[in-house]
């Protein structure tokens, strides 16, 4: 058994790996920003299922919030042995039209709101020897599609950090894990802020209409819980973990393009790009 804390747990992929590792018998703090709102099905599942889950406040944006989450649970559980870095927004839109505020909002939730809580929590790892850390990126962390500038841009650095921060914990015996999910059904899409109605670009409406044929058959935020769950209790190395059926095969088709056949699938037009979508991921798109 061990103490867990987990971001972003309100709903989607932090709802389902909360629950994960409750199941596996670990004690979870499963933050977000409001839990008197925002945690209703959790508390529900829990209560029903009576797991070792506690609801805790946590706005991974401010510096004073994490530390003051991360004292808290240290106070009454003694240490944190997990941690799942799961909060995140999506922001989608061309790099013209998506404004400088944008962003960067971005950028503090998914980039900086995990380094916030990696900081709160490598110190104790560090000094009893053991830990794991899971940062979930997405396959948007290892190859950039328009218009995810500001979204890929925030899990490419992730990525880096990960890289990094792996490197430097291994000699402490502390674990660190990337998960790179694929296209899951989360709410996330739906709080996706639109682009606007008169840009000069394509790609906003292809890559949603993208997410709604691959959702046709949607795949479940309990694929990637149960996945963090295993790494958890397994104690691998591994550094990244694709997660989803189609995320392995999708890092495989960008691997199998250069960089200038890359950038020349994004300017296909718009018969092109529903015949490619067609015809290679046998997804019944149109625009």
């Amino acid at each position: 058994m061990s103490i867990a804390v987990v971001t972003g747990s309100s709903t989607g992929i932090g709802q389902a790996t909360a629950v994960s590792l409750a199941r596996a018998g670990h004690i979870v703090y499963a933050t977000m920003r409001n839990p008197q709102t925002g945690g209703d099905e959790l508390q529900t599942i829990a209560a029903k299922e009576q797991l070792p889950l506690r609801p805790a406040q946590l706005d991974v944006n401010s510096d004073e919030s994490v530390s003051d989450a991360f004292d808290r649970i240290l106070a009454e559980a003694g240490q944190i042995d997990v941690l799942v870095n799961n909060a995140g927004i999506g922001n989608g839109g061309a790099v013209e039209e998506l404004s400088i505020a944008d962003f960067r909002a971005t950028m503090e939730t998914n980039f900086f709101g995990a380094l916030r809580c990696i900081q709160a929590v490598v110190p104790g790892m560090r000094e009893r020897g053991s830990g794991c850390i899971v940062n979930i990126t997405s396959v948007s962390g290892r190859f950039s599609s328009a218009p995810q500038a500001a979204y890929s841009s925030s899990k490419f650095a992730l990525e880096a950090l990960s890289e990094c921060l792996a490197q430097e914990m291994k000699s402490f015996g502390v674990h660190v894990a990337i998960v790179e999910p694929g296209i899951i059904a989360t709410p996330i899409f739906g709080k996706m802020q639109p682009g606007p109605t008169d840009t000069k670009y394509p790609h906003s409406r292809r890559i949603a209409e993208l997410f709604r044929a691959s959702l046709e058959n949607p795949v479940s935020p309990y694929v990637v819980g149960d996945k963090i769950r295993d790494i958890v209790d397994s104690g691998t190395w591994q550094l990244r973990h694709p997660v989803g059926p189609d995320a392995a095969g999708l890092l495989a088709w960008r691997a199998s393009m250069t960089d200038e056949q890359w950038v020349e699938w994004g300017a296909l037009t718009d018969a092109q790009w529903i015949d490619y979508v067609r015809q290679n991921f046998g997804l019944n798109v149109s625009l």
